[in-house]
């Protein structure tokens, strides 16, 4: 794989269109570089575009920074993600916007290792972010980067938690929040999240790849910015979610790091980030990656399985409305991902991914749909002898269990029970 696919550029010198902290956009495909102060997201060539820098930037930015980071009043090192900002866009102070976000947190509960088989099994919850998901890790840089740039308004399509995210930071920055929604297939509490912020709300007839076709045309011609993962500064900011990890784990790589997958921005900002980790030596391996579709919006899957020869398209229809995407906007950058660290894609059924979901829920962790198709992955991987018992396993938890209340509400055996306004109706249903 090339240092333009991956976004790692080795000793690399800075080329002209360079800031002065040397970062710059460059094609995953070609040798073109633009300057990060320009608002583009696909080079001539119509390949995607990361954010580049000079080596080696690592050395202003050491474990020992970082810990230290940990214990500031500064507002920038109390963000997960600005914490880390000598790896990310360099934008001036006045113009970062955040809430903060980050710092979730690992969690271990003995029930979950029992259910996959695995005695090491970590869950990175993402759904302690301030709208609830990881988008806004993302959210963070690419709304910055909005205002840096002098912007008004930024859009995004979305099944739901980009546009929570998106209206919660344009609301912060003072901007208008557009947001792209497939119709009738957004949850009641993303959707009055979105609405709740004040975005303009505009629900497309067709799923999430048509609104995401509306919303990349309208931002070419009505002016504005999109803040969709194949925006090189929001994988900036989804990069942090594996450093903190390793930071967390006292930068001991684990086995494996398994993820959902819908667009595959996660898939591509983890395998940058990890690239980056082992050229600054905070870890000595590459972990694998897995990457879990749901079996009904498993365009990545299907490419996969067919040695990646082509970028297969689906009709996505999933229970897991946040990984409900059948053309994925990533996939040239995931594709690389999955060939660096020796990764994995898998599948798994509605099914499976709600009974991971109500195990998770019934650890006292929570989480929204999408999420649990981690641990319903690595339960396959596990019963295939791919992940091995003794492996150290981290899942990514995307977003938190009020995400989708209708999921939870449908799937539940757990009902709420009716009684009479007396201790003995009281006594009944405990017996019962």
């Amino acid at each position: 794989m090339s240092s333009q696919e991956t976004g790692k550029t080795g000793s690399q010198q800075a080329p002209a269109v360079a800031n002065s902290a040397g970062e710059w956009l460059q094609c995953i495909s070609c040798t073109a570089a633009y300057s990060v102060e320009m608002v583009r997201y696909h080079c001539d060539c119509g390949a995607l575009l990361t954010v580049a820098r000079r080596q080696p930037w690592h050395e202003r930015l050491t474990p020992e920074i970082l810990i230290a980071r940990q214990n500031s009043s500064d507002p920038l090192d109390q963000s997960g993600v600005w914490s880390f900002r000598e790896a990310i866009v360099s934008l001036p102070r006045q113009s970062i916007i955040t809430h903060p976000e980050g710092r979730t947190r690992l969690y271990s509960r003995s029930s979950l290792s029992t259910y996959a088989g695995v005695e090491r099994l970590t869950f990175k919850h993402e759904g302690e972010n301030p709208t609830g998901s990881f988008k806004d890790r993302g959210m963070t840089v690419a709304v910055s980067q909005a205002k840096h740039l002098g912007l008004k308004a930024v859009a995004c399509a979305s099944t739901g938690n980009t546009s929570a995210s998106l209206a919660a930071y344009a609301a912060h920055a003072g901007m208008r929040a557009v947001v792209f929604l497939p119709a009738g297939k957004i949850s009641t509490s993303k959707l009055a999240q979105a609405l709740g912020y004040g975005a303009i709300c505009l629900a497309v007839e067709g799923d999430f790849d048509a609104a995401m076709t509306l919303v990349q045309e309208s931002a070419d011609k009505l002016g504005l910015y999109l803040v969709n993962s194949l925006n090189p500064m929001r994988l900036e900011g989804q990069k942090t979610i594996i450093f903190e990890m390793l930071m967390q784990r006292g930068f001991k790589a684990p086995d494996w790091i398994v993820v959902p997958a819908g667009n595959l921005g996660n898939t591509s900002a983890f395998g940058k980030a990890l690239l980056e980790a082992q050229a600054a030596g905070w870890i000595d391996r590459l972990p694998r990656l897995a990457s879990i579709q749901a079996s009904g919006a498993n365009p990545f899957y299907l490419s996969y399985v067919d040695n990646f020869q082509s970028a297969h398209t689906v009709k996505a229809h999933t229970i897991a409305t946040a990984i409900q995407i059948g053309a994925p906007v990533n996939y040239s950058k995931a594709k690389a991902v999955i060939s660096a660290t020796n990764g994995i894609v898998a599948q798994v059924s509605d099914t499976e991914i709600m009974r991971a979901k109500a195990a998770i829920d019934q650890s006292g962790i929570g989480c929204e749909p999408a999420s649990a198709a981690t641990l319903a992955g690595v339960l396959q991987l596990r019963q295939q002898g791919i992940i091995q018992p003794s492996d150290d396993v981290v899942c990514v938890l995307t977003g938190n269990m009020l995400k989708d209340p209708e999921a939870v509400l449908a799937a539940t055996n757990n009902k709420v029970r009716p009684i009479a306004a007396s201790l003995a109706a009281v006594e009944a249903a405990l017996k019962g």
